[in-house]
């Protein structure tokens, strides 16, 4: 049975989210990822602060990004703040 996997349909029991994510392909969207912020740091005219925060905001994204592709968040879900 040959089987296609596309983007809106599916044709197995499997999805795209089955599959984990490769090095290479995680590499490369950290690549992408530092590549765009060099660009937007150095060809877009802005005010040095507007930078920084923007900087912490991709980086703290990034991270947190990388902690819940690594499973290390899923122990946080069960924690509750308030009441």
């Amino acid at each position: 049975m040959q089987c296609k996997l596309s983007i809106g349909s599916v044709h197995d029991a499997r999805t795209l989210e089955s599959y984990p994510m490769t090095l290479i392909s995680l590499l490369v969207t950290l690549i992408v990822v530092g590549v765009l912020l060099w660009l937007v740091n150095n060809y877009i005219p802005m005010d040095s602060k507007i930078k920084n925060i923007l900087n912490i905001v991709v980086v703290i994204a990034v991270v947190i990004w990388l902690l819940n592709l690594l499973g290390l968040t899923d122990n946080l879900r069960g924690i509750r703040v308030g009441s």
